[in-house]
């Protein structure tokens, strides 16, 4: 069969390789993922303000390339994904180098030492868009090579963006000004920080944004020792080992006010709570629960690390960004179960501020005032009767008063907006079935109304009963038989 061999216009393909959906801060992490492939363990990343543009460098004192390795490393796709990488190999498709430096800026370049010797390569968009040609330059221009500076030691690498179109509209009439500049490196300090902290944590690696040390940011809060830790869980997905683990952070009441602003993490804690994505050690996705669960307030103490090794990127869809995942089905359901613990335990301390340093412990004190009540059909938090303060109280009391009390607590209880419920319509004609026990809380109710004067005839005991959540789902005409047959009405 005759084919006809195609090279691809490289002006449009550029262009579409720059618009692949980077952020500043995941294009960084992707330029870092290379230093760390080559075993660098110090790494420099310094970004310097111009009026008219910028420049990013970042410094690795890494294995370096020779001269095939750097041809290799500069071509568009170096790499076939479908591969198998080595172990704790961050890299897949070949491509990070060049997309997520694109991204940011028009010029790329790469000073690089191997045993001692120099080689370089530079990418100009200009001159790629201009020539509509896969053109590479063998040499850096001497402006951009005298800013980058020199390797110490016998190997390491210097990459380096400038033409800063994307990142600060370098050319344009609106450039970014230098306090919008250093916000901008601000916040990518914040995502390294999380992004790589299980890697900084272990204290083998060291990176700092313009001579300042990246600090790891723990989203698990493992050293606070109110942090609940569950039990580690292995999965085989589709022949990969998963591991799986669940955090519950401590309530605000154990933590001061710089550290619960600093474990809400940057989203804040709503935002950060659900599935926690790792690959090799690296963070890939965080902050929700994947479809699982919808995100709620009670459930912000719930975090759960799932950590992949390299091999499961087609299972788990990893995308070119290392930003973006997809749950494969295989492993739905025993996330979902594993997440619905975890969201169980954040709901209880949440709600009653209990804590524990055991993960297996029961949740509930004679000090809280609310309490679960496990029902599906029913209040989902009842009044802690057993209370001190509430026991002693009725002892100090007679039984009328008591009785009373206890009715007005019912109440709360059934009026809390927790418990609180969407009742169907039902028609107001019909006679509905009641159980002697709902019978028995609307007669109380409506008899206390009566001898407090608060109602003094039949439509305004009725008015006021078809008011109370306790009473939702019953009609007028329901509520009336009831009070009626009680002959509660002179």
């Amino acid at each position: 069969m005759n084919v006809v061999i195609t090279e691809p216009s490289a002006s449009p393909v550029i262009q579409a390789l720059r618009s692949i959906g980077y952020t500043a801060g995941t294009a960084i992490s992707d330029l870092v993922d290379n230093s760390l492939d080559a075993k660098a363990f110090n790494i420099h990343i310094n970004f310097e303000y111009g009026d008219a543009d910028g420049i990013i460098t970042i410094t690795d004192n890494g294995t370096g390339m020779n001269e095939e390795m750097l041809q290799t490393a500069m071509s568009i796709g170096s790499k076939d994904p479908r591969q198998k990488r080595k172990a704790k190999e961050l890299g897949r498709f070949g491509m990070g180098l060049k997309t997520a430096s694109f991204s940011l800026g028009k010029r790329l370049s790469v000073l690089t030492k191997f045993d001692g010797v120099y080689y370089e390569r530079c990418w100009d968009l200009d001159h790629v868009s201009a020539s509509n040609s896969w053109e590479l330059f063998t040499s850096i221009p001497k402006e951009i090579k005298g800013k980058m500076g020199s390797i110490k030691g016998e190997s390491g690498t210097i990459v380096s963006i400038d033409k800063l179109d994307r990142f600060m509209r370098a050319g344009e009439k609106r450039t970014l000004k230098e306090t919008s500049f250093y916000n901008k490196v601000s916040r990518i300090n914040r995502h390294l920080e999380f992004v790589f902290h299980s890697i900084l944590e272990n204290g083998n690696v060291e990176m700092f944004i313009n001579n300042k040390k990246i600090i790891p940011w723990d989203p698990f809060l493992q050293k606070n020792q109110h942090t609940i830790e569950g039990e580690m869980q292995v999965l085989r997905i589709n022949e990969n080992r998963i591991k799986v683990q669940y955090f519950i952070l401590p309530h605000a009441s154990h933590l001061t006010e710089s550290e619960y602003e600093k474990a809400g993490g940057y989203r804040g804690w709503r935002d950060h709570q659900g599935l926690y994505i790792y690959r090799e050690n690296r963070l890939l996705y965080f902050g929700d629960w994947m479809g699982l669960f919808p995100k709620d307030a009670a459930s912000q103490l719930a975090r759960v690390r799932i950590d992949l090794p390299n091999d499961a990127d087609a299972d788990w869809q990893v995308d070119i960004k290392k930003s973006g995942v997809n749950l494969p089905d295989d492993a739905k359901k025993r996330l979902e179960a594993i997440s619905s613990i975890a969201r169980k335990v954040s709901k209880e301390i949440f709600y009653f501020r209990t804590q524990s340093t055991r993960s297996d412990s029961t949740y509930k004190g004679s000090l809280n005032t609310w309490e679960q009540s496990g029902r599906e059909d029913g209040p989902q938090f009842i009044l802690n009767r057993n209370h001190p303060l509430l026991v002693e109280l009725l002892n100090l009391v007679n039984d009328e008063q008591a009785k009373l009390l206890n009715l007005y607590l019912k109440f709360i209880q059934l009026g809390s907006p927790s418990n609180i419920v969407d009742s169907p319509k039902v028609s107001e004609e019909i006679i509905q079935e009641v159980s002697e026990s709902q019978k028995e809380l609307v007669i109380q109710f409506a008899t206390s109304m009566m001898k407090l004067s608060i109602a003094g005839n039949t439509d305004e005991l009725l008015n006021i009963l078809i008011t109370q959540p306790a009473f939702d789902g019953l009609n007028r005409t329901t509520l009336k038989k009831i009070i009626e047959g009680e002959e509660l009405i002179d």
